[in-house]
């Protein structure tokens, strides 16, 4: 049946489709999805042609246009008419952004073992786990007890505290700076805007400190302000990876690194060395001043249980 005969039937009936490019559109972005999108709309000898590429990314980057047509079985003129079809100027084209494609990582690329059997979900359980467990293990091991007690020290004694982080994990953990410190009765603040933390950075001087988190210690917007408060005299305190570009910045760096699992689909075990690392810090900050940091505390206590049935044993909060 015509291409455009499938497409009327297939509208006919309710059925979504995806219609292919036009020969002559060139799109730029992610060309797997570009495959994977355009896909139903091809005719069969391209649609055979996408299944090769998407089953061995790497084996069609590196393959000549005849020895991908035998893995499609398909002719060399397919190969390069659905290169056209997905956007491309041409086969060698297709196989640089194909090449860009792998630069995130095969992870991405390759659905994880075992997803769609009935062994998925209890590797799935015991591996979140493990990871949690692995990523609280490498912050303990890495993190030195000097940098912390220096740190600790520096917070305790000052006059003003931000955190700094931005993308996910590491806003979570600038929002848990000021969780955890505004209870010992010092003056935080959190901010994961890379202007306002720009704002902020230039009125912080000698005495004030900043905690700036980046799980890769490249996120320019927290290396950016973490500079301008440092060369206005705050001390930077960096949680992020050893020998990073924050850590080099840093006053004292608080070295963190969990390195990622082969498994997209599960969200990053990361944030929980981060989160670990601040609770360390937390708690050795409330060690420096432990009268101050303990009457604080219960008074806050004292207010969240007053008219409630509140239990004295739970946690400090909800």
């Amino acid at each position: 049946m015509p291409r455009a005969k499938r497409i009327q039937t297939a509208k006919a009936a309710g059925t979504a489709v995806s219609t292919p490019l036009r020969r002559d559109a060139f799109v730029a972005g992610d060309i797997v999805s570009v495959i994977r999108q355009s896909a139903p709309g091809l005719s069969p000898s391209e649609q055979r042609v996408a299944m090769a590429l998407l089953a061995d990314v790497e084996f069609a980057i590196h393959a000549s246009n005849a020895e991908l047509a035998r893995r499609a079985r398909v002719s060399e003129p397919t190969v390069t008419r659905f290169s056209r079809s997905v956007g491309c100027r041409g086969v060698r084209d297709l196989k640089v952004r194909l090449a860009q494609a792998m630069a995130v990582g095969r992870i991405y690329l390759e659905l994880p073992p075992h997803v769609g059997t009935d062994l998925a979900r209890p590797a799935l359980w015991r591996s979140v786990f493990q990871e949690i467990r692995r990523a609280i293990a490498a912050a303990e091991e890495g993190l030195r007890r000097e940098d912390i007690e220096r740190a600790a020290e520096a917070i305790s004694r000052c006059s003003k505290l931000a955190a700094f982080g931005v993308g996910g994990g590491s806003t979570l953990a600038a929002m848990e700076v000021q969780n955890r410190f505004f209870r010992l009765g010092i003056a935080v603040s959190h901010t994961s805007d890379p202007i306002l933390m720009r704002m902020i950075a230039a009125t912080f001087g000698r005495g004030d400190v900043v905690v700036a988190i980046s799980t890769t210690g490249m996120a320019n917007e927290v290396i950016e302000a973490a500079g301008i408060a440092k060369q206005y005299g705050a001390l930077v305190v960096a949680i992020t990876r050893p020998q990073s570009r924050l850590a080099s910045l840093a006053d004292i760096a608080l070295g963190v690194h969990v390195p990622e699992a082969p498994d997209a689909l599960k969200p990053t075990a990361s944030r929980y060395a981060l989160l670990a690392a601040i609770d360390l810090l937390a708690a050795s900050t409330a060690y420096c001043k432990p009268l101050e940091a303990q009457t604080r505390m219960r008074r806050i206590k004292y207010e969240l249980l007053k008219g409630t049935e509140g239990n004295s044993n739970g946690p400090l909060g909800d």
